[in-house]
């Protein structure tokens, strides 16, 4: 466990400085001068301070944009290669105490049945997501302490690493539940869990009062210090995300980029991940309401700046987005899709038509549909959860993603998951598809051991050997 003293959020994210950045930034939004030693900058690899990604976000001119949106596919392409990691989220409740006024799942709505996962439901839905090929999953659950408490998502995650279906098996559950106490997090990671993930929503504290109105996730504080006492508890990896639509999204790239500065001064690692949703329709939730929302433009060139400024953080894109807004943000930055996904309680073993939805899909394509799309897209989906089994986690991760080592381990183990998928689960077009990419991809391994060892591994996963990795 880390031992360290961590400041309170309205040190690491200072209003002050945020809104000093936002004046900074508009002043030099045409200073073609700084904006290029910026970008030099950027080129080094290394990330840019929250300042720095704040011109490139302002930025007006055509011809400097075109060169950030290059750079930022170019870095991704350096850090993360082709490869495309493939989750979905399990909403195990939507009982909830908070407020929250863009969530369907606040208390006040009283048209919205209430569910939560009976552990024999918990195994029908994971079922299901296996039989997708699906073998990392991220968790949700909403807030309430008497029928969400902590006992009961340890029991959950559990029942998850238990099920061993056909071939399937979820090899990583990442968790995304309220904020908790230091000593709730050690218990956490003694569960296994792979990433920590908690979204701030908005980082304007005043804005962050307004919109989250009652209930324990009305304290800002407590929320935005989360991170700190997870890292503090003992685990290694966290992701960060806010919504963009509910404030405005320059001083949430800021506060967001000063989040990230903060854990790597305390911690030695940033963020995990970064997420980058969009607030969408829901329930009772119409996205008309909120004056803050961003175009398609908007969002790619965030996604771009983020992936310059954050070189070494995984992005994730869910299925909330288009299939034609995903494709774009894939080339600028992102490294983590969900596909096939549900996002109502039991929705993947009974369907849909509950209720129970957080917000409404656009990308409705089944997994395997988003698979062959990613291959011909050139890219490689990748069910690997190597690393966080071989314990390259935390500042373990970072430091091999620095150095660019990570590719070795990452590149063959993305082929051999790939493989896995396309012998249990693909149809016969994507398996065509698929067999066709990993040919192409062996020939392009540049170390001949590394090249002879993963062609023996597929041929051990084409005869039935499972669960190979580097």
């Amino acid at each position: 466990m880390y031992d360290v003293k961590s400041p309170h959020a309205a040190e690491f994210i200072d209003h002050g400085e945020v809104c000093r950045t936002l004046e900074y930034a508009a002043a030099n939004a045409s200073n073609l001068a700084l904006i290029d030693d910026i970008l030099a900058k950027a080129r080094q690899r290394k990330g840019l301070t929250h300042r720095e990604a704040a011109v490139l976000l302002d930025c007006t001119d055509p011809e400097k944009n075109r060169e950030i949106f290059e750079l930022a596919e170019q870095i991704k392409k350096d850090f993360y290669g082709n490869r495309i990691v493939m989750f979905a989220p399990l909403y195990l409740s939507n009982y909830c105490v908070n407020g929250c006024i863009y969530c369907p799942y606040h208390r006040q709505n009283t048209r919205i049945p209430r569910r939560k996962l009976s552990q024999d439901e918990i195994r029908a839905e994971v079922i299901a997501l296996q039989d997708m090929g699906h073998k990392r999953l991220a968790i949700e659950a909403g807030e309430h302490p008497v029928m969400n408490p902590l006992d009961y998502i340890l029991e959950s995650i559990d029942t998850i690493y238990s099920i061993k279906h056909k071939n399937g098996a979820i090899r990583r559950v990442n968790v995304n539940i309220a904020a908790t106490t230091v000593e709730n997090y050690a218990r956490l990671k003694d569960a296994g869990i792979g990433t920590y993930i908690l979204f701030q929503e908005t980082y304007h504290a005043r804005d962050y009062g307004v919109l989250h109105p009652t209930g324990p996730k009305h304290d800002y504080a407590y929320h935005t210090e989360a991170h700190d006492r997870a890292m503090q508890g003992g685990i290694d990896d966290v992701g960060f995300g806010v919504l963009f639509g509910l404030a405005r999204y320059r001083y949430e790239l800021t506060a967001l980029l000063m989040h990230a500065e903060h854990m790597e001064a305390v911690f030695g690692v940033g963020p995990h991940t970064i997420s980058v949703p969009r607030i969408r329709a829901a329930d009772d939730i119409d996205p008309e309401t909120f004056e803050n929302g961003i175009s398609d433009d908007q969002f790619a060139k965030i996604v771009a700046c983020i992936r310059i400024a954050v070189p070494y953080t995984g992005m994730i894109v869910s299925t909330r987005e288009s299939k034609a807004c995903r494709e774009r943000v894939l080339h600028l930055g992102v490294s983590q899709l969900s596909g096939g996904s549900r996002t109502s309680v039991g929705g993947y073993a009974e369907g849909d038509e509950g209720g129970t939805e957080q917000f409404d899909v656009c990308d409705l394509r089944p997994l395997d549909e988003v698979v062959k799309w990613l291959m011909e897209l050139g890219y490689i989906p990748s069910f690997c959860t190597a690393c966080y089994r071989e314990g390259r986690t935390g500042d373990r991760f970072m430091s091999l993603c620095k150095s660019g080592q990570i590719q070795n381990c990452c590149h063959p183990n993305a082929l051999m998951t790939l493989k896995e998928y396309l012998e249990d689960y693909a149809a016969a077009d994507t398996r065509q598809v698929g067999e066709e990419l990993i040919r192409r991809e062996l020939v392009n391994i540049p170390n001949d051991k590394v090249r002879a060892i993963v062609t023996e591994r597929l041929d051990l996963i084409r005869s039935g050997s499972r669960d190979f990795r580097f």
